[in-house]
């Protein structure tokens, strides 16, 4: 066994972003660019008015000064000419500020009669302008490259006048579920059989990493049949397999494999749940065999495919993020295996954020996983603690799973 350390960096050392596609702007959100945004033009295009008013020189607006009005200036609609000694011009929010204005007149510090605008407040030189590119200028690099896209940024590519953006492309993820004893949910189960849950839920996994799934057949335990199902798959970016990985009589992935130039990096892993996990590559797919029971397969999504995910759209990858807070139990001393302890999230009397593990804590549970909030982490060897006790945990809503 390898430690879950050595094991994620193995995997993700092996992985390459995927290449650069085009999308609209519209299907921006949640992409990793890859080339960086850069504006397009000179945000505000001019000086403009930041409140509505009147365009005015500031030296001949002081306090009681009767101004001319001559012209509007509504955003969107400029004004056609300068504006002179003793002139105002009415003005709005958004509207460019016209030559010969250095500031801007409120609207409730002033009365408009006969043509004429009365000031009732000293006008302040560029109090209420914005100054030409006082956002951004025409060149500057405003996304870098490697950044997954919230909706803040597709605002300012829009601004920026990009109606196209460049990112990689979603890592295609085959999904290959095996068992003589599997059924897709609402088929008939065949005897001693059980639903298939682990697809289903790791397709959910890799549309909350950013992938597009790929769940293929479920493949008997026949190794010609977990090869072709194998075979159909090296066009995705990613197979992962769930069952078959241990060393049983009906394990069957690696001896299906082998024979179509399967080649092994490393198996089984210090860690639990999630033991007996194959990396390797077959041609130039990469092959992630997960366990079968359902709440070992995703923890070890959790720890291994989401990162590769992050790292094959342009992202850095690396561990899942975690916080420090209390346990609501005392834990045993851990022994030689990285231990997830699913828990629950309350606070204690202090208000304090505390997790509590489960009672229970089989790898079959998948009702327990589903109702978890957190995984307690616990290293190997780690020594007891007492409830109480500060632990690392990943919030299980942190990973949008």
């Amino acid at each position: 066994m390898i430690p879950l350390e050595e094991a994620r960096a193995r995997i993700l050392g092996a992985l390459t972003p995927t290449p650069v596609e085009t999308v609209p702007l519209s299907a921006g959100w949640g992409r990793v660019l890859a080339r960086p945004v850069l504006a397009r033009l000179t945000q505000p295009p001019a000086d403009v008015s930041a409140m509505d008013g009147y365009a005015v020189c500031a030296a001949d607006a002081g306090l009681g000064a009767k101004l001319t009005l001559i012209g509007a200036a509504p955003a969107g609609h400029p004004f056609p000419g300068t504006l002179g000694p003793g002139q105002a011009v009415r003005i709005f929010t958004g509207g460019f500020v016209p030559p010969g204005a250095d500031g801007i007149l409120l609207q409730e510090d002033a009365t408009e009669a006969d043509g004429l605008v009365e000031v009732r407040e000293a006008v302040q030189p560029k109090r209420w302008i914005r100054r030409q590119g006082l956002d951004f200028a025409i060149g500057e690099v405003l996304i870098e490259a490697g950044r997954k896209l919230t909706a803040r940024d597709v605002g300012l590519a829009a601004a920026a006048n990009h109606p196209w953006l460049h990112v990689h492309r979603r890592p295609r993820i085959g999904i290959l579920a095996t068992g003589d004893e599997i059924a897709l949910p609402g088929e008939p189960i065949p005897a001693g059989g059980i639903v298939s849950s682990n697809a289903h839920a790791l397709a959910a996994l890799v549309h909350a990493g950013g992938g597009e799934p790929v769940v293929l057949p479920i493949a008997p335990d026949d190794r010609d049949a977990i090869a072709a199902a194998a075979a159909a798959a090296q066009s995705c970016d990613m197979l992962v397999t769930t069952g078959g990985a241990s060393v049983g009589e009906h394990d069957l992935v690696q001896k299906a494999l082998g024979p179509e130039g399967f080649a092994l990096d490393f198996w089984k892993i210090a860690m639990r749940p999630g033991k007996p996990l194959i990396w390797g590559r077959l041609g130039r797919t990469p092959v992630l065999g997960l366990p079968g029971n359902p709440v070992s397969a995703l923890i070890c999504a959790v720890q291994f495919l989401l990162p590769g995910l992050a790292v094959m759209q342009g992202l850095p990858g690396g561990a899942p993020p975690t916080v420090r807070l209390r346990t609501g139990a005392a834990l045993p001393a851990n022994d030689k295996r990285f231990d997830h302890l699913r828990s629950s999230l309350g606070t204690d009397a202090s208000g304090q954020r505390i997790a509590t593990p489960f009672a229970m804590q089989d790898s079959s549970m998948l009702k327990t996983l589903a109702r978890a909030e957190a995984l307690i982490l616990r290293a190997p060897f780690a020594e007891a603690v007492a409830e109480g006790a500060e632990v690392e945990a990943i919030l299980l809503a942190d990973l949008g799973i």
